[in-house]
C-alpha cells in the first residue's frame, strides 16, 4: 500500500494517503470516510473525463467502499452518479444510480434524482415511463413522496398525456400523505373534462346509470300543471358527473381520514433519513408506535412499507429488525422475505459483536431443515467473537437436537480447548457441560464430577462457582439423604470461602443462598451454623475470621491481625512497606479482596457535593 498512487498532486497524495490509512485504522468512523470522500472528490481540482486515470480509479474505489459500508446514504449515491456522468458518461451515471436504489430502495430523493437524471438523458418516453413506474412500487405510498409523484405528473405534461395524467392522479387522491389536498383539487378540476369512462370502472359507470334512468323521467311545475319529461342523454351524463363527484368526494373524506391518523406519528419523525448517529429516545418510542397503528391497521403493503421506512432511519437497531422479522413470519407464506430480512441485517447493518440477530436467523434457518446452515451461522459468529458463551451453548444445543447429547459435548469440549477461549468464559461452559448432563442425561454423579474435576481450574469464576452450588442445592433428596446430601452442599460452600478467588461481595452473595437453605432444610443445628455464618460475611471486617486467615501468607487469622495492628495501629488496610517503596498502591489489595474499583493512582479526591 506504501507504493500505491491515489493521483493528483504530491501534496494531495500525501494527504490521501494519511486519510486512507486513518479510516483502515478505525473503518466504523464516519468522520474518516466523509474526510477521505471529500479529499478525493476535490483531486485535480474536481474530476472530469480528462481526468488521470490514477485519480478516476482511486476516487471510484474510495466511493465504492465508502458506499459498502454506508449503502443507505442517499446523497452519496446522488454525488456518485453526477460523479460518473462527468467522467464516463451517460451508462456510468445509469449504473451507479441502479446500484443506489438497490441498496436503499425506498428512498424518494434518490428515485426522483434517478428519474429525473433519466428524463434528462433519454428519449423513449416508454423506458422512462417504466422507470417511473417501478419508482411508484417502491416510493409511491411515502407520506412524503410528493416530489416523487410531481416529477412523475411533469414528464406526463410535457408529452401532453392527459389521460396517464389523470391516470396517475387517480392512484394518487388514494394514498395518506402530507400533500394530498392539492393533488385531489387537481383531479377534482381534471375529472369535469375528461370522459366518463375514465373516471370509473365500467360496473360502477353502469350502476349509476341504471339508477339514475330507475327514477323516471324529471317532473317540471308548469303553473298548475305538473309535467313529467324525459331525461335526454346530456341530462343523464350531468346527473352521473354530479354522483362521481360526490364519490369522489367520499375519496378524499376518506384520504383526509387516513392522512390524519398518520400525521402524529409523521410529525414526530425528526429524522426520515439514515445517519451513523445515534436516535434519542423519543424517535424509537416514535417509531414503536407507528408501528403499532400499522400493524393494527391490518394493511400488509403499508405496514411493510413502514417497517422499511422505518429500517432506514433505525437501520443499527436489532429490535426492529427482529420485530419486522417476527411480524413478517405471522405473515402465510413468506419465508422467503424473512430470511431476506435476517440476512440484510446480518450481512450488511448489525455488528457481529451483537449476535442475537444472527442467532435468530441460525434458529429460522433451522426451522427451515438447513441445519447445516445454521450451524455454519453460529461457526461465523464464534470466528469473530471466540470464546461467546451464548453463542457456543446455542451451538451445543442445536447439536444435541441433531446429532444427541455427545454431539453438545463435543462442542463444548473443542471450544475450551480453543486457546482464543478465556478462562471466564470455559468455566461457564464447564458449568454448561455439567447441566447437560445432569439436565439431559440425568446423570448426577457424571455431572457432580464434572464439577469436581474442574473447580481448581476456575477458582476466579463466579459462573462456575454458582452453578456448582445451585447444582448441589437443587438436587431432590428424602430424610434417609438429606445428610449425605448437606455435606455435598457445604463442601462446596467451604470451597467458595477457603479456596476460591472470588471477590468479598461474590462470596457474601453465595453464602446467603447456603444461608437459605440452612434455614429451610437444616437440622436443629443448623442455627449455630447460620449465626456463625452471619457474623461472618454481614459483620464487621474485625469479626471476619475467614476473610483474614485467607490475607495472612501462614493461613492463620492472628498472624493478619497481629500484622495489621503492629503496622498501622487498627485492623484494616495492610500495608507493606516495601511495596510502597518500590511505588506500589498499599490499597490494590484491599480493593481487590473487597470487589471493588479502586481510583487511578493520577485520580483526584472529588470534594463531597450536597444537594
Amino acid at each position: 500500500m506504501a507504493d500505491y498512487s491515489f493521483g493528483g498532486t504530491d501534496e494531495e497524495n500525501a494527504e490521501l494517503k494519511k486519510l486512507n490509512t486513518e479510516v483502515l485504522e478505525d473503518p466504523d468512523s464516519f468522520e474518516n470516510w466523509e474526510k477521505l470522500v471529500r479529499a478525493a472528490e476535490s483531486l485535480e481540482g474536481g474530476l472530469n473525463r480528462n481526468s488521470s486515470p490514477q485519480s478516476i480509479g482511486a476516487t471510484r474505489d474510495i466511493y465504492d467502499r465508502f458506499l459498502a459500508k454506508f449503502p443507505l446514504l442517499f446523497g452519496y449515491w446522488k454525488k456518485y452518479a453526477d460523479l460518473e456522468f462527468s467522467i464516463a458518461g451517460t451508462e456510468a451515471a445509469e449504473l451507479v444510480y441502479e446500484r443506489g436504489v438497490a441498496s436503499i430502495t425506498n428512498s424518494v430523493d434518490l428515485w426522483t434524482n434517478y428519474c429525473a437524471f433519466k428524463v434528462e438523458t433519454s428519449h423513449d418516453s416508454d423506458v422512462i415511463r417504466e422507470l417511473f413506474e417501478r419508482s411508484a412500487v417502491c416510493v409511491g405510498l411515502d407520506f412524503l413522496a410528493h416530489p416523487f409523484w410531481d416529477k412523475y405528473l411533469e414528464f406526463e405534461e410535457r408529452l401532453e398525456a392527459q389521460d396517464k395524467i389523470f391516470a396517475i392522479l387517480d392512484r394518487v387522491v388514494h394514498i395518506p400523505m402530507h400533500q394530498y389536498a392539492r393533488y385531489f383539487e387537481r383531479y377534482r378540476h381534471l375529472a369535469q373534462l375528461r370522459p366518463l369512462q375514465e373516471l370509473l370502472p365500467a360496473d360502477m359507470l353502469a350502476q349509476f346509470r341504471t339508477e339514475i334512468e330507475a327514477e323516471g323521467p324529471a317532473a317540471v311545475q308548469a303553473g298548475s300543471q305538473v309535467i313529467k319529461t324525459e331525461r335526454g342523454e346530456l341530462e343523464i351524463e350531468r346527473e352521473m358527473r354530479t354522483r362521481i363527484d360526490n364519490f369522489h368526494l367520499e375519496i378524499f373524506s376518506r384520504t383526509q381520514t387516513e392522512t390524519t391518523k398518520r400525521w402524529t406519528y409523521e410529525s414526530e419523525v425528526k429524522r426520515p433519513y439514515f445517519h451513523v448517529t445515534e436516535l434519542d429516545e423519543g424517535q424509537l418510542v416514535n417509531w414503536r408506535k407507528y408501528l403499532d397503528f400499522e400493524e393494527i391497521e391490518g394493511d400488509y403493503v403499508r405496514t411493510q412499507f413502514l417497517y422499511e421506512r422505518c429500517l432506514v432511519t433505525c437501520a443499527y437497531y436489532d429490535e426492529f429488525w427482529l420485530r419486522y422479522a417476527r411480524w413478517m413470519l405471522h405473515q402465510p407464506g413468506k419465508e422467503e422475505e424473512v430470511r431476506n430480512v435476517y440476512q440484510r441485517a446480518s450481512m450488511l447493518y448489525v455488528p457481529i459483536s451483537r449476535p442475537a440477530v444472527r442467532l435468530q436467523y441460525a434458529y429460522f434457518e433451522e426451522m427451515s431443515d438447513r441445519v447445516e446452515l445454521a450451524k455454519d451461522i453460529h461457526q461465523a459468529i464464534l470466528v469473530n467473537l471466540p470464546g461467546h458463551i451464548e453463542a457456543i451453548i446455542s451451538l451445543a444445543n442445536m447439536s444435541r437436537r441433531h446429532g444427541g447429547l455427545e454431539a453438545a459435548i463435543e462442542v463444548y469440549k473443542a471450544q475450551i480447548d480453543l486457546p482464543q477461549c478465556d478462562i471466564y468464559a470455559k468455566a461457564a461452559l464447564v458449568a454448561e457441560w455439567a447441566r447437560l448432563l445432569w439436565k439431559v442425561k440425568g446423570s448426577v454423579d457424571e455431572a457432580r464430577q464434572v464439577f469436581q474435576k474442574n473447580q481448581h481450574w476456575y477458582l476466579d469464576s463466579r459462573a462456575f462457582w454458582i452453578n456448582f452450588l445451585l447444582f448441589e442445592l437443587e438436587q431432590p433428596t428424602s430424610a434417609e439423604t438429606e445428610a449425605t446430601q448437606y455435606k455435598r452442599i457445604k463442601q462446596v460452600h467451604e470451597d467458595i470461602r477457603r479456596k476460591s478467588h472470588l471477590p468479598p461481595l461474590t462470596i457474601k452473595d453465595l453464602t446467603h443462598y447456603y444461608m437459605v437453605y440452612l434455614l429451610e432444610r437444616g437440622t436443629k443445628d443448623a442455627a449455630k451454623e447460620y449465626m456463625m455464618l452471619d457474623r461472618e460475611v454481614n459483620g464487621p471486617y474485625s469479626v471476619q475470621t475467614v476473610a483474614k486467615m485467607k490475607l495472612a501468607e501462614d493461613g492463620r487469622e492472628a498472624t493478619t491481625q497481629r500484622r495489621l495492628m503492629m503496622e498501622n495501629g487498627h485492623p484494616g488496610v495492610e500495608v507493606d512497606e516495601a511495596a510502597i517503596r518500590r511505588g506500589e498502591n498499599p490499597y490494590t489489595k484491599y480493593y481487590q479482596q473487597q470487589g471493588e474499583q479502586q481510583l487511578p493512582s493520577d485520580a483526584q479526591p472529588q470534594p463531597l457535593r450536597y444537594q
